[in-house]
């Protein structure tokens, strides 16, 4: 472990949650075959995650290009499975169903190294997430992992999505910091790619298996100030 961060300047971590931190994949699909298995539905579990999440950034896309006003990710995510569901011949489900299996998103897992590096990293930064769940998801999500949170940063604070710019500065002037003050952590590229647009610095994690096995980020595509293999060799890396 080394003594002193790389980077004097940081004093507030950012951090993307879906992927970087939490299993969504497997999550999702094991909160819908409990939820939807006992009414018979034999389905891809799997297949079932990864179409749910193939209209998040569509789902986005309308609030940040303006189409539709500002809506929180748990409207959003309502809508993307009602839109999804009939893929599966899935219909008819009443409004309860329909309104637990939206809220599988607040039942997600850390993946296992999470909840110890988040602590290790707050003993020497602020931490807050800087996501686009809405922040009643975030906490959720924080009780079930123990992610010990400065503060719940992001879309609903800034009232809009990434990777729009306004979403990360938002995070920053918050905590009252410059944008070179914070660096926001990730599991993709294209994150870390818009906060160093910002000014941010950036943190890259492998997630090799987010989309299934061997189907995400080995290492960084753009310029990142660090890569690690995951949050603790970051947390080493950083000094904490």
């Amino acid at each position: 472990m080394v003594s002193k961060t790389p980077i004097p300047t940081v004093q507030a971590l950012f951090f993307d949650v879906f992927g970087t931190l939490v299993d969504w994949r497997s999550s999702i699909g094991r909160e819908a075959r409990t939820i939807l298995e006992p009414l018979g539905h034999r389905l891809d579990w799997e297949a079932f995650a990864d179409a749910w999440r193939g209209e998040y950034q569509p789902g986005m896309e309308e609030v940040r290009s303006g189409r539709i006003p500002f809506s929180k990710l748990d409207v959003l995510h309502r809508r993307n499975l009602e839109r999804f569901l009939p893929r599966f011949g899935v219909t008819g489900l009443p409004d309860d169903v329909l309104h637990n299996l939206t809220l599988a998103w607040h039942r997600l897992d850390a993946w296992p190294e999470v909840p110890e590096a988040l602590a290790r990293l707050k003993s020497k930064f602020r931490i807050a997430p800087c996501s686009n769940g809405n922040i009643s998801l975030m906490v959720d999500l924080a009780r079930r992992n123990n992610l010990p949170w400065d503060a719940i940063l992001g879309a609903e604070v800034a009232g809009d999505y990434k990777p729009k710019p306004g979403v990360y500065l938002a995070a920053c002037a918050a905590l009252d910091l410059a944008p070179s003050q914070c660096m926001m952590v990730a599991a993709h590229s294209s994150d870390l790619a818009a906060a160093a647009a910002c000014g941010l610095r950036t943190g890259h994690i492998a997630r090799p298996n987010e989309h299934g096995a061997g189907k995400g980020e080995l290492g960084p595509s753009v310029p990142v100030d660090v890569a690690a293999k995951d949050l603790a060799a970051l947390a080493d890396k950083l000094g904490a």
